[in-house]
């Protein structure tokens, strides 16, 4: 579990979202937590990727189901936000590839946590995921239009 905080005055500190709010939220009174801090890179910046991949998520109809099995037909699978954002830091060219005991080769996203990724490292993913997105998602968009949108809902943020 991780959650972003910004230093308030007095030094107290406060969620950066609502999201880290909520794992907050998730603390018991009196209950000890450890906490691992680092300095964030460009926390605008990382603002706006979660923007660009909001609204690729959304814009995202997913493709029909191909099923094989009579099991799976009852299902109804949905959209998931975090698949969506792993797939898309693959696509984006950022994963680590493994051979599994089968034989099978298993890709898994790279992290985009602070720790893991220097700042250089997530400009050129944020590139690469506009790529990513104009060809596999909004293939009528350009990088231009993307931003703007983007742009757009920060400010609205």
């Amino acid at each position: 579990m991780e959650a972003h905080f910004i230093k308030a005055h007095g030094g107290s500190l406060i969620p950066a979202s609502d999201a880290d709010k909520e794992i907050i939220d998730k603390i018991k009174a009196g209950e000890v937590v450890t906490m691992k801090f680092s300095r964030m890179r460009n926390y605008q910046f990382f603002k706006k990727w979660w923007s660009l991949v909001n609204f690729a998520f959304d814009y995202w109809e997913p493709p029909p189901i191909k099923t094989t099995k009579e099991w799976q037909k009852a299902i109804a699978p949905e959209k998931n936000l975090d698949a969506f954002r792993k797939d898309l830091t693959i696509a984006a060219g950022y994963f680590n590839s493994y051979v599994r005991l089968n034989g099978e080769i298993r890709v898994e996203a790279k992290s985009i946590s602070f720790s893991s990724m220097s700042e250089d490292e997530f400009e050129k993913l944020y590139s690469a995921t506009v790529d990513a997105i104009i060809k596999h998602v909004c293939t009528q968009y350009t990088g231009e239009m993307l931003d703007q949108v983007v742009d757009q809902a920060l400010a609205y943020a």
